[in-house]
Parts: C-alpha cells; structure tokens; sequence
C-alpha cells in the first residue's frame, strides 16, 4: 500500500472516523493484521474556525497549505482534507504541493453519478452550502443540481454542527430536525441527500430517512482505500 496524508481535525471528531474507516477498509480489503500506513495533521480547530467566521479564507488557505507540504515532506503520496468546508480553499492547498490532493466533492459526484441521480439535498455547514466552491463541482463535473434547505433552516443546521456535533453531543431534537429538513427536501424533488459536513453522518444514518443518503465522509474514504491500494490516480 502507499501512504495516505490526511489534514484533520476540522473536526477532531469526524477525524477519528475517517482513521477508523480508512483502517476498517484496509483490513477489510486485504485481511489478517493488515492496516492503513497514514500520516496524520490534525490542526487546532479553533484557530480554523475562527478563520472562517471572520472570512480569512486566504490566510486559512495558507494554513492548511503549509501542512500539507509538511505531509508531503513526511512521506505521504496524496492526501485526504478531511472536512468539506474547507475545500473551498482546495486550489491553494493543492498548488502547494506536488502530490494529489484527493477531493471531497469528486467522491461525493461519483457516488450520486452512479445512482443516476440528477438531484440531492443537501446539508452541512452555512459555508458549504451558501457558496458556490461546492455547488458548482457538483454541477459541473457531474451534472447534479444540489437543493438546499431556507435560510432559517441553514442557519439551524450550521448551529447544531459547530455547536453539538464538533463537540461530540448528539442529541435527538437535532436529529429530528435534520430529517424534517431531508423530508422537505425530497418532497421538492430530491432523489438523494448529501450529508455534506463529515460531522453529520455521527447524527444521520441511512435507517432513518427514505432517502438515499451520500455521507461524505464514508465517500472520501472509499477513494482514499482506492488509492492507498493503487487503483486511484498516481
């Protein structure tokens, strides 16, 4: 196997998932003692937080760059940004560097290309779903039309992520909330929903709704398997 980088701690709660996750497929995949060889950056997520309430995406952008040069200098062949929020900033990450970086929305477009759907709710936070970094590479790459909850709702969403999910509360109001908002969604025409902030699959399972789920999360860690195992690109 080659070696993964993976940039966490946004939150360290969702990166404890993608390492479990990753070494689950590993030995999954190819049995006995067999685990992921990873390197692991996790960054002080409030420092990165703070970045984005105030808008210093550039500056998080230089952040995250300089770790992933310190992940490529430490042996990692590509890497995983383990957050959909802050691929917005995916471009400078990946100029600062030689190697891959494996992106979030590409696994999240394949996943929904191969069901066939042309439409997805979907749900994360106000930043991943307010701007277009995301909307737009889904759409272009993939020809999904993404269908997103009010302004109200967003803002209620947002909140339960930053405020319980980072944190690691789970809580069943929250959850309930979540799927009354996947059910407006899917009454509006969506044939799927994006669980597009890797916190949300800890609140949201795939029993719980009739609509087909995406989880992030679990769809960037199929293309880091495949590339860790050298199907994916070099």
């Amino acid at each position: 196997m080659r070696t993964l980088g993976i940039i966490g701690g946004m939150s360290w709660e969702s990166t404890a998932t993608y390492y479990r996750l990753l070494n689950e497929g590993a030995r999954e995949r190819l049995g006995g003692l067999h685990s992921a060889p990873l390197l692991l950056h996790s960054v002080n997520f409030a420092q990165v937080a703070a970045m984005q309430k105030a808008g210093e995406w550039e500056a998080a952008g230089a952040l995250l760059a300089e770790v992933a040069q310190g992940l490529e200098r430490a042996g990692a062949g590509a890497l995983l940004l383990a957050t959909n929020t802050m691929h917005k900033v995916a471009a400078s990450i990946q100029s600062a560097v030689r190697i891959p970086l494996l992106h979030i929305g590409d696994a999240v477009g394949g996943q929904l290309q191969a069901r066939g759907v042309t439409k997805a709710a979907l749900l994360g936070t106000r930043f991943t779903m307010r701007e277009p970094f995301y909307r737009e590479r889904l759409a272009e790459r993939f020809g999904v039309q993404v269908l997103l909850p009010d302004d109200g709702e967003m803002d209620e969403i947002d909140r339960i992520i930053f405020a319980e999910l980072c944190r690691g509360e789970i809580r069943p109001e929250s959850r309930a909330f979540y799927l009354g908002c996947l059910a407006k969604l899917q009454g509006a025409g969506a044939e799927a929903a994006i669980l597009g902030c890797t916190e949300i699959g800890l609140l949201v399972t795939a029993d719980a709704t009739s609509l087909p789920l995406v989880d992030s999360t679990e769809a960037h860690v199929q293309a880091g398997l495949e590339w860790l195992l050298g199907h994916g690109i070099a």
